[in-house]
């Protein structure tokens, strides 16, 4: 699936002051590109992205694309690709980018009634 695709058939949540729900989890994530990898935990995740924890000395920039592993159990790494979205000292914030189909039902399955529901969106939060 890709994700930019179905989402150019949609209002941008943040036009109207909303934002995907947002469910909270601590769970390992090793982000690869390029030959660099890095592991961190991952903070919260929604329907169209993620925010992790900025690992030290972590190298890279917005707009850049990383495959993400998260390892939510033992039988279930979610394995797709995201573009950093935003940078800031502790964290950045990643919009997904593509989600294979496989993994697609396990992902929404794991947000639950997080996958379809909006929030409202504060500025002050990553």
């Amino acid at each position: 699936m890709n994700v930019a695709d179905e989402d150019q058939a949609r209002p941008a949540p943040r036009a109207t002051g909303l934002r995907h729900a947002r469910m909270k989890s601590q769970i390992a994530v090793l982000m690869s590109r390029r030959g660099d990898v890095w592991a961190t935990e991952l903070e919260d995740i929604s329907a169209t992205g993620a925010l992790l924890a900025r690992p030290p000395n972590w190298q890279g920039e917005s707009g850049d694309l990383w495959v993400l592993d998260m390892l939510f159990q033992d039988d279930l790494n979610i394995h797709l690709e995201a573009r950093v979205a935003r940078v800031s000292g502790d964290r950045i914030g990643f919009a997904f980018a593509r989600i294979p189909e496989d993994k697609q039902a396990p992902l929404w399955e794991l947000l639950g009634g997080y996958a379809d529901a909006l929030e409202p969106w504060e500025s002050t939060s990553d």
